[in-house]
């Protein structure tokens, strides 16, 4: 084992060591609360009841998703309580590890850094994070939506494949709320995207009303716009736009103002993904998406804020392409860190009782103040730069075989440093605009 090998394995470790106490103090363990309520309606929808009328004992709480997901989680059904927690521990576990692969992955590679250890660390870091440790806790599907998404961004979309949108239609049809992705689609012209999204969307849902038409019907004509299964809007761990406003009177929220500054904000959205998906940068798109989607929902409860996290990542990503040392390296990687320590610190909940009072304005909002940001500042790339033969990029190349930085070589090298397969000058021009 090489001396730098041990210098990751100790820094991961202790990082998981530090992680794992941080957890044991300061994270709430709820008990799979919402999985416990799919449980018990999903047994009571198989044992002859209707989906819609169970509420978990002594709560107001029931199945809200589309019948679609009903069908999906049946099997929960037929297999024992723990059996039920391990399978949805297993696959937020997977579907984290996927997205966070996909995330980092082409950073570490791009950076130079070892790939395992830059997993390592992000898995980490992400296992502190508020909304994935409240995703996990919870036993809910955020992380499983976001995989949906963020499969089709990475694998079909941003390779034009014909398939594009299967995905974003399927996440749909477990929960309504990623339709801003088919949005999106519409908004930057991926009229056949949109068009495979929507029809994927609704081939599910037609199929859930040919499987279970009574549910479907409730689904449909009540359980949908009957709010008060959710929670109320005031509550403080609603971290939407729609939650600021609640809070500010909780008595009568304003639809009117909600509604003029939705309308507002997907305006500044539509004209920011445009902006990147011309740019080619389809994954800060997304991501912007993800954010949106927070914003705009009536309920964003603070675990669905697993959608800020390729925001994060992106921020961090754009960070490390700053010249080293420079001014926007140091406020970029800084703005991430500070969003990633808020986003960990569960501050909105000090004003769980009382959100009257100025302070109670910036701090119980504290989350949306951070999507925000995100959604008016995460910059946006050019063009992903092309690799070098072997999957390293041109920046991992040189510093493989010495040739110093770009600052140092700001015209580029006439030929990959491994291959001597010639540079463009305009991949060279692209590098140095970096």
């Amino acid at each position: 084992m090489s001396q730098r090998t041990r210098r990751e394995v100790l820094a991961v470790a202790a990082l998981a060591v530090a992680v794992a106490v941080f957890l044991w103090l300061v994270a709430v363990r709820h008990g799979f609360f919402d999985l416990n309520v799919y449980f018990g309606a999903l047994n009571h929808w198989a044992d002859g009841g209707q989906l819609y009328d169970y509420l978990r004992p002594r709560t107001e709480y029931g199945f809200t998703y589309p019948p679609f997901a009903a069908l999906a989680m049946l099997p929960m059904a037929f297999v024992p309580w723990h059996v039920t927690i391990v399978v949805s521990v297993l696959l937020n576990l997977g579907t984290t590890a996927a997205v966070l692969y996909w995330l980092v992955d082409p950073v570490a590679r791009r950076e130079g850094w070892t790939r395992w250890f830059a997993f390592a660390v992000a898995a980490c870091l992400a296992a502190a994070y508020e909304p994935m440790r409240e995703t996990f806790t919870f036993g809910q599907v955020n992380m499983l939506l976001v995989f949906l998404v963020f499969a089709d961004v990475v694998l079909l979309l941003g390779r034009g494949s014909r398939w594009a949108g299967v995905g974003i239609g399927l996440a749909t049809a477990v929960k309504l709320t990623p339709g801003i992705f088919i949005l999106y689609l519409l908004v930057t012209r991926r009229y056949r995207a949109a068009v495979v999204a929507s029809a994927t969307a609704a081939g599910a849902t037609l199929l859930a009303a040919a499987a279970a038409p009574d549910a479907s019907r409730i689904f449909w004509t009540e359980a949908l716009w009957n709010t008060e299964r959710i929670g109320a809007l005031s509550f403080v761990s609603n971290q939407s736009l729609q939650g600021v406003l609640a809070r500010l009177d909780p008595g009568d929220p304003s639809r009117a103002l909600w509604l003029a500054v939705v309308l507002t904000v997907l305006a500044v959205w539509a004209w920011r993904v445009r902006r990147a998906v011309a740019a080619g940068d389809e994954l800060t798109g997304a991501a912007l998406t993800g954010v949106v989607g927070c914003l705009v929902s009536p309920v964003t409860w603070v675990h669905h804020l697993v959608w800020l996290v390729p925001a994060l990542a992106l921020l961090v990503d754009n960070g490390m392409r700053a010249a080293p040392r420079s001014h926007r390296r140091v406020a970029l990687l800084v703005w991430a860190a500070a969003t990633y320590v808020l986003l960990c610190s569960a501050l909105v909940w000090a004003w769980w009782w009382d959100t009257s009072g100025v302070d109670a304005f910036l701090g119980s909002n504290a989350y949306v103040w951070a999507s925000l940001a995100l959604l008016l500042g995460l910059p946006i790339r050019s063009q992903a730069a092309p690799e070098c033969p072997g999957g390293h990029s041109r920046v991992a190349a040189l510093r493989e075989a010495g040739r110093g930085t770009l600052a140092a070589d700001p015209e580029g090298p006439a030929a990959s440093p491994e291959s001597g397969v010639p540079w463009s000058p305009a991949a060279q021009k692209m590098y140095v605009r970096r």
